[in-house]
């Protein structure tokens, strides 16, 4: 998870994966046109955002297409973020209880 972490902590990488998740499935050319960068610094991104299996890739004839793999972000949403927000839900359920209780009495 630390690699999902760092790979996260840039912007231009979260840029790429903000791309794919607009359009998955997309060559470096296609996504060098959305970012201020040569093509080297986009690769250099790329190999980061792989190495923590963020995207994946696929050749597609002489194409290598990048694809966004969500399931390392949904391991963080269930991780650090799921549970944090089961809490709140609870609490505003029992208080919703309350209120009715209150209302009924």
């Amino acid at each position: 998870m630390d690699k999902v972490f760092k790979a996260l902590a840039d912007s231009s990488r979260r840029q790429l994966l903000d791309e794919l998740f607009k359009k998955n499935g997309q060559t470096l050319n296609e996504l060098c046109e959305h970012l201020e960068m040569t093509r080297q610094s986009v690769t250099k991104h790329l190999v980061i955002l792989e190495d923590a299996n963020l995207i994946v890739i696929e050749w597609h004839g002489r194409n290598k297409m990048h694809y966004l793999n969500v399931a390392p972000i949904g391991e963080i949403y269930d991780r650090w973020i799921g549970k944090y927000e089961r809490h709140r839900i609870e609490a505003l359920r029992e208080l919703k209880r309350k209120l009715e209780e209150e209302i009924n009495d």
